[in-house]
């Protein structure tokens, strides 16, 4: 079936960038020394806007583990890893889930398994006025005017970023990282559209504009949401299982 290929293939994918990564990272502490802050050759002004750019599109998956995980203390711990080492704690992350998965729930539904905490696959959640869509849509829709803010700035100031100079070693190594996060949250952009050719139209945005695109997919789905809605709707697909998932939560007010 097309969704047990999905975990498959994304079992395969994730120990593979997770490898990449790291031979990445090793390579080039090994061959140019570490990005020291007092490296004015790494921390140019396109590699600064850069790892502005790798934080807030790391938002949104640290917002995910922190609901995911069921204690504070596994919440904070795996937004630390997050924080310190991008991609290599989202693959490492993302494979553990995928691992929990039962053979019926990566045949029915991986996604909505995958992106759920527990309590919730099993219908838990009622409408609630004090529901943080409203918030969420603020809090994103700011990032993305950020982003979109110092992608202006530093072009402005300091030309375009598509010169083969500015592929030095220390930001090869943030695009690879960065680069990970987007395919990770693309998975989720396809998913939760119906139409594949809007999907890639997505895709494309978040490859071409990073975490402005980000936001801006974010804030889409978020206006698809009354403001009522529990928040964790935002993650799954509702024409498919989550979609009775919606029904059932609703059926208990």
């Amino acid at each position: 079936m097309a969704t047990t290929g999905l975990v498959t293939g994304l079992k395969v994918f994730l120990p593979v960038m997770f490898c990449v990564m790291l031979a990445t990272l090793v390579y080039t502490i090994i061959t140019d020394g570490l990005p020291l802050p007092d490296r004015k050759d790494v921390f140019t002004p396109w590699f600064a806007t850069t790892i502005v750019d790798f934080y807030i599109n790391i938002v949104p998956i640290a917002v995910w583990i922190v609901y995911k995980e069921s204690t504070w203390f596994g919440s904070i711990l795996w937004a630390i890893l997050l924080l310190i080492f991008g991609s290599l704690t989202t693959c490492v992350y993302l494979f553990l889930q995928l691992v929990k998965l039962t053979t019926q729930e990566a045949s029915e539904d991986p996604m909505c398994y995958l992106l759920l905490r527990d309590s919730i696959k099993d219908g838990v959640g009622l409408r609630d006025k004090n529901s943080l869509v409203v918030t969420a849509r603020i809090v994103f829709g700011v990032l993305g005017c950020v982003m979109l803010g110092a992608l202006i700035y530093t072009c402005l100031t300091y030309g375009s970023p598509f010169h083969m100079e500015l592929l030095y070693p220390w930001m090869v190594v943030l695009l690879i990282n960065f680069y990970i996060n987007v395919a990770v949250l693309s998975v989720w952009v396809v998913y939760k559209e119906s139409s594949w050719i809007i999907g890639i139209l997505w895709v494309a945005l978040l490859l071409g504009l990073g975490s402005f695109g980000t936001s801006v997919a974010i804030v889409v789905q978020l206006f698809r949401l009354s403001p009522l809605d529990p928040l964790y709707l935002v993650l799954v697909n509702n024409s498919n299982r989550a979609g009775d998932m919606y029904e059932h939560t609703y059926s208990a007010v």
